[in-house]
């Protein structure tokens, strides 16, 4: 029988996806999030995201990808608790941004990075997906290998672009410094 031990600390991180009529809320967004989760230590740059039109009809077009990662490290279980929590930020957010009813103005991906691998949590089932708790699923989106982060098959276009790996290589090398 195998020793049970502790998961090993990951890097919690949120990747946005801001409408237009939210890119005038990043120091507002930051601010929430950190409330939650704690001191931001890393920002990304912002991407034009363009690969898909798949949040087109809910969300308008010209939206914007960034990311930022939090001080502290994680146990990997608490990533249903952090995308239970960004669903609800982004609510709150479209409420004042757009009003009631009205389709998202930012969209909060809650994931998390290991030395090994990053991981981002969903609320949609699919077969490469593992059910985690409470309406949440876990994706292995991306694997660390021979200096990089690597796609699989089913990794989202803009992750498997590689446009983000400066972004990770750097979330790394702050776990690696606090693990």
């Amino acid at each position: 029988m195998g020793e049970l031990k502790n998961a090993p600390k990951a890097k919690l991180f949120v990747a946005m996806l801001v409408a237009p009529d939210g890119m005038d809320r990043l120091e507002p967004f930051d601010r929430g999030l950190a409330e939650h989760f704690g001191p931001i230590d890393l920002t990304s740059q912002t991407w034009p995201f363009d690969f898909t039109e798949y949040y087109t009809p809910e969300m308008g077009p010209g939206l914007t990808r960034r990311i930022v990662s939090f001080e502290r490290t994680i146990d990997p279980a608490y990533l249903v608790q952090a995308k239970r929590t960004t669903n609800e930020l982004e609510e709150q957010f479209t409420r004042e941004i757009r009003g009631p009813g009205a389709g998202r103005a930012v969209n909060f991906d809650a994931g998390y990075l290991t030395l090994g691998q990053l991981v981002l949590a969903t609320t949609k089932s699919y077969s490469h997906r593992i059910y985690l708790d409470h309406g949440i699923w876990a994706e292995v989106t991306l694997r660390y290998f021979k200096g990089r982060y690597e796609k699989w098959e089913w990794t989202y276009p803009d992750y498997a672009d590689g446009r983000y790996n400066d972004f990770w290589l750097a979330m790394r090398e702050k776990l690696k410094e606090n693990p």
